[in-house]
């Protein structure tokens, strides 16, 4: 198969041994650390991808994209205000629910949580039906008095399925013949979840007919509206859709509660990027040293090349491409090093005895998020580093004086 002069040179070039050893360990390393550096940058952002996913999926897929608030104690006519919610681009649920501070007694402890009042017919898709440990949401009706806690906080307060708490409402106070005292009422526990986030120790929910008898409201009580987004990142530009026919409703988004934690993921995840690209970037300039000294002990060939006539841009072209040939062998088996390591990252962890999430962690596993694209976008940029990396060892090859080398050879 017909092969141009120079690319064929390079390839022999990158197959031949040099006749400096150390040129040749140059060349070995330089793969290597492309090879190792490729292959951590996708092993780290997989795994930054992966808890990423795991915090979009237990922090947003509970915590609401959008809350809707009246100004007034009820929100009147919440139905058909849902109604038109739904219809919204990228609005996939409206829930309604009352919310409010509260203490939690039991005959352990009393414990500070929130305390939310919903309605289980709205709650279908809620993450918490699908992370029930003990009972359901099927419990809360308007029927009895029952709630349903995180199972850290039932833990806490060493309680379990049908045990009595009693739920204290420091804002609301009632008088009776001792004085004003705050309103509280006795609950029975008829279910317990567990999502693995904060909430699992910071929530509590009941029927939204007993939230608000707790509140002193009318009826159900329904003040507030929760949305839920085909994709959280989405929930400004719903949010200002909204506002253009809010009246005197608020809408807030998951960004003033939740934001701070997902930037700080975000920087991280940056700062993962920049310190391995750094190592990768490090390792194909290694390709610079390498090609210089193979320039060097080239010069001879070089020179004879061009008295044949090759023209300079092909002697560019052969340590391009010899510098090419190490940056894509680095390249491709750090990819393949990286893909492998990635979808056994926790088998080998497991083998070895590792467990980097803490003793308290021992049946969890670290989340891996294998993103194709992201694969490519590393590989495509080590290669990009390489090739950048032969220019200036090129450009000094075709610098090269064949009547001032042959004279010395």
């Amino acid at each position: 198969m017909f092969q141009p002069a120079s690319f064929f040179i390079g390839l022999r070039y990158s197959r031949s041994r040099s006749s400096s050893g150390f040129v040749s360990f140059i060349t070995f390393f330089s793969i290597a650390g492309i090879l190792l550096g490729v292959a951590s940058l996708i092993t780290v952002v997989s795994v930054m991808n992966g808890f990423e996913g795991e915090l979009k999926k237990r922090i947003l897929g509970l915590v609401p994209h959008i809350v809707l608030s009246s100004e007034q104690q009820t929100m009147k006519g919440w139905q058909e205000k849902r109604q038109e919610l739904l219809s919204l681009p990228h609005v996939q649920g409206v829930t309604p629910f009352l919310e409010s501070e509260a203490f939690i007694q039991s005959p352990a402890t009393l414990q500070f949580v929130q305390l939310q009042g919903i309605i289980p017919e709205y709650e279908q898709n809620n993450i918490i039906k699908s992370h029930m440990v003990s009972g359901s949401l099927t419990k809360l009706t308007d029927k009895s008095y029952s709630l349903i806690l995180g199972q850290v906080l039932a833990r806490n307060l060493n309680v379990g399925l049908g045990d009595s708490v009693r739920i204290v409402l420091p804002n609301k106070m009632v008088f009776t013949p001792m004085g004003r005292v705050p309103v509280q009422r006795t609950f029975t526990v008829g279910g317990i979840f567990n999502v693995g986030s904060q909430v699992d120790d910071a929530m509590v929910y009941v029927h939204s007919r007993y939230g608000a008898k707790l509140l002193r409201r009318k009826g159900d009580g329904i003040n507030q509206l929760r949305l839920y987004l085909d994709d959280a990142f989405n929930a400004d530009q719903v949010a200002k859709l909204i506002e253009l026919d809010a009246g005197e409703m608020q809408a807030n988004t998951w960004n003033e509660s939740q934001g701070a934690l997902f930037s700080a993921v975000n920087m991280e995840k940056n700062m993962m990027w920049l310190m391995l690209s750094l190592i990768i970037a490090v390792a194909a300039f290694n390709i610079v040293s390498a090609l210089v000294m193979v320039v060097i002990d080239k010069q001879g060939e070089i020179g004879i090349l061009q008295t044949l006539g090759m023209a300079r841009s092909g002697i560019v072209k052969i340590f391009i491409t010899q510098g090419m040939v190490n940056g894509l062998w680095g390249s491709i088996l750090g990819a393949v090093l990286g893909v492998i390591l990635t979808l056994n990252l926790n088998e080998l962890m497991s083998a070895l005895g590792v467990n980097i999430l803490g003793a308290g962690y021992a049946d969890q596993h670290l989340p891996v998020q294998l993103n194709v694209l992201d694969v490519i976008f590393i590989v495509v940029s080590a290669l990009a580093m390489s090739f950048i990396a032969t220019l200036y060892p090129a450009y000094r090859a075709s610098k090269t004086q064949p009547a001032e080398v042959l004279r010395n050879e």
